[in-house]
């Protein structure tokens, strides 16, 4: 019998049809028997409750206002929008996304593009290619606009500038990939991090990227007295706070030249740690807060133009006594535990400030300090500073305001719906954002059904309805408020736990 062979046609089949994709599949489980059925065209989201964070963007005009004043156009007649572009960008961020092939998991999503009036998803090609071969200056003017617009409300009152910097491991092909400081991955090629932070609110005010070899700190003093300079006298820090990066001279002198206050930790060099022996024999040590004890002295180091005022904290180390071997290895390591004659064992941290305040209360700013860790730890882990890596320097540069951006946003928007109870985006982004979402259309109205399958869907629906009136109340019943002004009425509301006392008169005053 001879072997049939089926021809070939000439146009190989496409995709299959709408009608296999919608045919129900019937089968076991071990609890009971599902009929499944695909619906492609249907309007869901798994993100159901993004819809009241677009009604934020829209109350303040933020979204709107940045993809007007973007400098970016296009000559090609099939280039997207700028709307759909940055829309797909922020709808990215907010997702989790961290690389640009994440991208094509937006495409599903047919309700929340509508929210912030686009018309598609972008590809992740069209996103990659978007700042390409542009100008950096306005491209710097544009996202420097907008950031400042996020948290320039909150300078009205005293406020404490963190600055730090941090690194961001890439995979060597890219510009300004170099072999810098990177502890967690020796030898790794990155790119450095230097950010600045309005503490407490965990805002950032901007963050330049910078090759890695450019990790110190000395490298981001230049962006840093840039903002410095461009805040009006009012709206400047009380107090500029960072880590023993920061405690040099360059930066010391800058602070005293600007008439800035400023508290930074010291290195325990050698005429430190001479300090240290001599406050332990000659001084008096007072409380400091959280098991810590301070004295302060003056100190001069070599490098030093002039003799500042410095701190000394120190507790009990819990860790048993060391070695003398151990000691010695720490020693060259630059750690300082002291034996004192009549033990326990302590450990040190040495801040020097140009300020007045007592030891108690610089203790307690500086321990303040780690929120900022906080900040840090949450934009790489949980945002996109870890991520949408590019081939050129500029593009990496625009995805981290980018990112800072959105990040601000989120970050106003949840205190907003939640005043007395900050929240990172692990637990946020699952409250407040995440929930299936059915768009259903009748009779001239789009409904849009929500379920929430965490555990507390009561009380965000309870925050995310109040959050709502609230919004509508700015644009309803005052409609001659200007976006400034309705953007100003939202930051009272932001800030007004940290207005309010938090303490009483013990008797009536008289």
């Amino acid at each position: 019998m001879s072997a049939q062979v089926a021809p070939i046609s000439h146009h190989p089949r496409g995709e299959h049809s709408l009608a296999k994709i919608r045919s129900a599949l019937a089968f076991n489980t071990l609890g009971r028997r599902f009929h499944v059925e695909w619906d492609p065209d249907a309007a869901v989201t798994p993100l159901g409750q993004l819809v009241f964070f677009s009604q934020f963007l829209a109350t303040a005009g933020l979204f709107r206002d940045w993809v007007q004043d973007c400098p970016v156009s296009y000559t090609s007649p099939n280039a997207p929008s700028l709307n759909d572009l940055l829309g797909t960008l922020t709808l990215a961020i907010l997702a989790g996304q961290h690389r640009y092939a994440h991208v094509t998991a937006l495409r599903a999503d047919g309700v929340n593009p509508a929210g912030l009036g686009m018309s598609k998803v972008c590809s992740e090609d069209s996103v990659r290619r978007a700042f390409a071969e542009q100008e950096p200056e306005p491209l710097a003017h544009w996202q420097h606009k907008h950031l400042r617009a996020a948290w320039e409300p909150a300078l009205e009152h005293p406020w404490i500038l963190d600055i730090d910097v941090t690194v961001k491991p890439i995979y060597g092909h890219q510009e300004g990939a170099q072999i810098g400081y990177n502890p967690h991955k020796p030898g790794r090629p990155s790119h450095a991090y230097h950010s600045y932070f309005l503490a407490r609110l965990r805002l950032v005010l901007d963050v330049e990227v910078r090759p890695g070899k450019e990790h110190a700190a000395a490298y981001g003093f230049e962006g840093l007295w840039k903002l410095w300079e461009g805040l009006k006298v009012q709206q400047r820090p009380e107090l500029l706070r960072g880590d023993c990066a920061y405690g040099q001279e360059k930066l010391l002198c800058g602070c005293e030249q600007r008439d800035q206050r400023y508290l930074f930790r010291l290195r325990k060099t050698g005429n430190v740690k001479q300090l240290i022996r001599r406050l332990e024999q000659e001084s008096k040590w007072s409380p400091a807060g959280a098991g810590w004890e301070g004295c302060e002295g003056r100190l001069r180091l070599s490098g030093w133009s002039a003799e500042r005022r410095v701190v000394v904290l120190r507790r009990p180390k819990n860790k048993p006594v060391a070695r003398p071997k151990q000691l010695a290895a720490q020693a060259a390591q630059g750690a300082l535990w002291e034996l004192l004659p009549d033990e326990p064992l302590y450990e040190y941290t040495v801040l020097v400030s140009n300020t007045r305040w007592e030891v108690l209360t610089l203790a307690d700013l500086y321990r303040q300090r780690a929120d900022s860790e906080n900040a840090y730890d949450e934009l790489k882990n949980q945002w996109g500073w870890g991520g949408f890596t590019t081939g050129d320097l500029l593009r990496c540069q625009v995805m981290a305001r980018t990112v800072a951006l959105v990040y601000n946003w989120w970050n106003l928007f949840v205190r907003c719906a939640e005043p007395n109870r900050p929240r990172e985006a692990v637990t946020s982004r699952p409250l407040m954002l995440c929930a299936v979402g059915r768009l259903i259309q009748h009779a001239g109205q789009s409904v849009l059904r929500l379920t929430s399958t965490h555990a507390e869907a009561a009380r965000a629906q309870e925050l995310l309805t109040g959050l709502s009136l609230f919004l509508s109340g700015l644009t309803n019943t005052a409609e001659q408020l200007t976006n400034p002004q309705k953007w100003g009425r939202i930051w009272d509301r932001i800030l007004s736990p940290f207005l309010r006392p938090i303490a009483a008169l013990g008797q009536p005053s008289g």
